[in-house]
This record gives C-alpha cells, structure tokens and sequence, in this order.
C-alpha cells in the first residue's frame, strides 16, 4: 500500500521537475531493498513452510503407531535440531528468507511434537501449559537467531495461548492465565526491540483490546465503558500532542499506538451508545463521540490515515444511529444535527486557521 503511494508521489516529483527520474528510481529501490518491505516471494515462502510443517505432522501422526517408541521421541528431537540447524546455516550463507522458512518449519514442529511425546507416555498436563511452551519456545528460537518471521510467529501463539485458556476454563477468570496478553504482550515488545520486527505490535494491541473487550464481559457496566473511552482517549491525545514526552517515545513505532488507543476510546463510546439509548443519556454520550471524533480528526488527521478513516467511520454510525433511535422525534433529531452541524463547522474553521498558520511560519523562518 506505502509502496503504491510513494511510487505515485514520486511519478508527481518527476513529472513536475523536482526531482529526475534517476532519483527517483534510487529511492524506490532503496525502499525494496528493506527487509520490512512486502514480497511476494517471501509471503510464498513463508506459506511454503507452513505447508512442509502440517505435512511432516500429519505424516508423521498417520504412522505413529508403527514407530517404535526410541525411535519416535529420537525422530522427534533430530528433526527440530535439523530444521534449527539448517536454518541457522542458511542465514550464515546469506539467504535470510530461506533460513527463516526453515526456522519456521522447526518452531512449528515443536508444537506437534509437544502431543506426540504427551500422547507417547500418557502425560496429564493443562493444554495452555503446553501452548506456553510452545509460545516460550518461539520467544527463545526468535531471540536467539534475531528472527522477525518467529517474532511474529510467537505473537500469533500469544493469542492462540489466550483463546485457550478462555475454552479451557470457559471464559472465567483464573489467576495468571488471565494476565497472558499482557505477560506476553511486554515479552513481545522486547522481543521486537531486539529483532526489529515492529510490525508485531499490531497483534500486541490487539489482544491487548481483545483483552479489554473480555473484561468488560465480566461486569458489562457503563463504568467500565467510560474509563475505557476517557482512558482511550487520554492516551491518544498525550500521543498526538507533537509537545507531549509520550509522543517522542511512541513516534519511533509509527502511527499504530495513536490509532489503537483512539480504538479504545471508540470501543468504550459504542459500549456507552449501548448503556443509553435514550434521553439525556443518550445526548450526551452523541456529544462526546461527536467530539472525540472531530478531536481525533484535528489531532492526527492529516498525519494519521487509519485514525483518519477510524473517526470518519465513529463520525457517520453515531449520526446514522442517531437517526434510528430518534427516529420518533424529528424534529429533536433535527435540532441535534443542526446544533452538531454548527459546532463542526466552527471547529473547522478553527482548525483551518491553525493550519494555514502552522504551514506559514516554516514559510517564513525559510525565507528569513
């Protein structure tokens, strides 16, 4: 998708004689030369390998039982060392992607050979204790050979260690599962750090909103819904402050933390939407997602596509709600929209202006 818009941006500077096409062809190919950048290839080996690892699995559960025992449990650990083996040599060769395919395969054998050596001497054991290990598995293999593919791979068994617990225990609290997400939330945001694999914070505040979600189930008060939509929206407006310290640290990590936390916000004014369907309840909660729509919208709009789209979305289902439940009271329905028309149209205004003037000091401070 970045690389769409920046080719497009970069045919606009050529075309209007800002930069030559030389240079713009440099930098498209800086960008594909990261490792980070989107391949075709790499997604088609990355596929492949997970392919290779539910077939060696299958293979291998489909003749289980004609395998003597020794050999089983030596079969098992021979082939998670020869896959972590070749890995790590074919990254020692200079192919990264297919060392990274073969350490893949290896991470997702140790999950299949956690049954089959339970299954082999009748182990009685909790089934998310067997999805942490596996998870802590992935967390060591990714520290250990740097790997961004494990990395994102262990975010993924995160959420698989949670879903468990959640079936196992029928969705009640239990002591430390219950905390998972946010144990394996920190574990990885430091694994991250250390592989450079960033992107695996979107599975982070995913289950961290998953998370929230599953507490909310417990009580289902609007209390809770307000300290999630004030919280939510604290939290955005110390990220998008450009003078606020939260908004030096979280920059380094995109636009993701400002658009998870407005998420928070937005999940918390729906759940109030909810709580109150009438009355004065119910105005002030179309207030507030008015307002925390157009707040999101001068704050990070022009910067922050996803938030961008996210407040567009808030924007239009709370007019389009309000709509529908006040559908008995046109004219009430009217007066709110003419009202809400009014307050946004000064706001744009205001936000028009700053705008104009925070483009012209650069301007100025340039020609001086």
């Amino acid at each position: 998708m970045y690389r769409g818009r920046l080719r497009k941006d970069l045919d606009v500077w050529v075309a209007k004689g800002i930069i030559g096409p030389p240079a713009a062809e440099q930098m498209l190919a800086e960008y594909d030369s990261r490792q980070s950048t989107f391949s075709v290839g790499n997604v088609l080996l990355i596929l492949a390998a997970v392919l290779i690892s539910a077939s060696i699995l299958l293979l291998i559960a489909a003749n289980w039982e004609a395998i003597p025992r020794f050999t089983r449990v030596v079969g098992i650990i021979a082939l998670l060392w020869a896959f972590h083996l070749a890995g790590a040599f074919a990254i020692g060769r200079g192919a990264p992607r297919v060392g990274a395919a073969l350490l893949l395969i290896g991470t997702m054998s140790f999950g299949g050979a956690i049954s089959l050596i339970a299954q082999l001497y009748h182990l009685s054991g909790d089934m998310v204790d067997a999805m942490l290990l596996w998870f802590g598995m992935a967390v060591l293999s990714a520290a250990l050979f740097r790997s961004g593919v494990l990395t994102i791979t262990a975010g993924f068994l995160s959420w698989a260690v949670f879903l468990t617990f959640l079936d196992q225990y029928d969705t009640r609290w239990d002591g430390f599962y219950s905390w998972t997400p946010i144990a394996a939330g920190l574990v990885l945001a430091a694994l991250a750090v250390w592989t450079g694999a960033q992107r695996v914070q979107h599975i982070i505040y995913i289950g961290l909103i998953v998370w929230l979600g599953w507490l909310y189930s417990f009580d289902e008060s609007p209390r809770f819904a307000l300290l999630l939509a004030l919280c939510g929206m604290a939290l955005f407006a110390a990220i998008a402050v450009k003078a606020s310290p939260l908004s030096v640290v979280t920059r380094k990590t995109g636009a993701a933390p400002a658009f998870y936390a407005f998420v928070v916000a937005v999940m918390g004014l729906f759940l109030l939407n909810i709580e109150y369907d009438e009355g004065s309840g119910l105005a002030i909660v179309a207030i507030a997602t008015v307002a925390a729509s157009v707040l999101a919208l001068a704050l990070e709009g022009r910067d922050n596509g996803a938030v961008r789209y996210l407040a567009y979305i808030t924007f239009a289902a709370e007019i389009l709600y309000l709509s529908f439940v006040t559908i008995d009271s046109m004219l009430g329905t009217s007066g709110f929209f003419l009202l809400s028309g009014l307050i946004v149209a000064v706001l744009a205004f205001v936000v028009i202006r700053m705008e104009k003037l925070f483009s012209a000091k650069p301007n100025e401070g340039s020609a001086s």
